[in-house]
């Protein structure tokens, strides 16, 4: 399926600004004290995890720790990815201390779940070649069709060693900000549900690329949503669509990106999934990532319980 009930979150011990990634990523604002970024990332953290199983979502939470520092552990996705026929797949990371979160107990958590097959890509850390996980990759996991937008953090020759371990068809475009800086992270300018994408067409400057981006997601079933400049630097191409405990559409997204929305766009969107804002202004600000960031989805099958 192309979407879950379970995701992973990790818990800040010490949620700060992180120079490491700060280069690329414009989103990031180095302008709150430290100890409210903490404590109002605490916050946002727990009422967000309040708000998913409120809707009878799965959260696993892991707690961090504050050595090494890891700032950006908060945003588990970029380090895995998993699959629905047990395949864990581990990514190479641009940010030198993002790579320090491989020692924290993120993957002892998905103890009650069979992990079949292992697919290790961090070596290619020592070539500079990076891919970052669901930030550099959005998946249509029903049709097999990965989407991504090249960056410094999204390498092609990983992409296609991706789709091949996979079986993955790539779509692969350049996608740049209002400023014409390429976008770091697919997942910040588009989005794909069960029936519904949100894509920031506007994006991408190559009209040959823009029109098979629009192909390829109209041809899959899904119903566009255009975003905005406005709406892309508000993070409303940063939702995940889940499944509640009902089983139906779940579309999470944070209060920002909500906000920049006009009627049309949420009636649309309330038309094909039920959406769930969360208020996490204090992590954007400082972190650069939302609301899909901060969700590792689970797909592996669940271990059986013997009696």
């Amino acid at each position: 399926m192309q979407t879950t009930s379970s995701v992973l979150m990790v818990r800040p011990a010490y949620f700060t600004f992180n120079p490491d990634t700060a280069d690329n990523n414009p989103f990031q604002h180095d302008d709150l004290p430290a100890a409210q970024v903490q404590r109002q990332a605490l916050e946002e953290f727990d009422c967000y995890v309040d708000a998913l199983r409120a809707q009878g979502v799965e959260v696993l939470v892991v707690q961090d720790s504050v050595e090494p520092h890891t700032p950006d552990s908060i945003f588990p996705n970029n380090g895995f990815s998993t699959h629905a026929d047990g395949t864990l797949v581990l990514y190479p990371m641009q940010g030198r201390n993002r790579r320090l979160e491989r020692r924290k107990p993120i993957l002892p958590a998905l103890q009650g779940f069979r992990i079949g097959t292992r697919i290790d890509l961090t070596g290619h850390e020592q070539q500079d070649m990076f891919l970052e996980g669901t930030g550099s990759l959005v998946l249509d996991r029903e049709a097999r069709i990965a989407y991504a937008c090249r960056s410094i953090r999204t390498h092609d020759v990983l992409l296609d060693e991706f789709a091949s371990h996979l079986d993955y068809r790539m779509v692969v475009f350049d996608a740049v900000d209002r400023q014409g800086i390429p976008i770091y992270h697919t997942n910040v300018m588009m989005s794909v549900g069960s029936r519904l994408a949100l894509v920031c067409l506007i994006s991408l400057p190559d009209s040959a690329q823009r029109e098979r981006l629009r192909r390829t997601l109209e041809a899959s079933g899904k119903q566009i949503l255009e975003l905005s400049w406005d709406q892309l630097e508000r993070f409303a191409g940063n939702m995940l669509e889940l499944r509640d405990a009902d089983g139906q559409p779940l579309l999470v997204m944070s209060l920002s990106a909500w906000e920049s929305l006009d009627d049309a766009q949420r009636a649309l969107i309330e038309s094909r999934t039920r959406p769930l804002v969360v208020d996490i202004g204090t992590i954007e600000r400082v972190g650069g990532g939302s609301a899909r960031c901060m969700l590792a989805e689970i797909h592996l099958p669940r271990l059986e319980v013997r009696p």
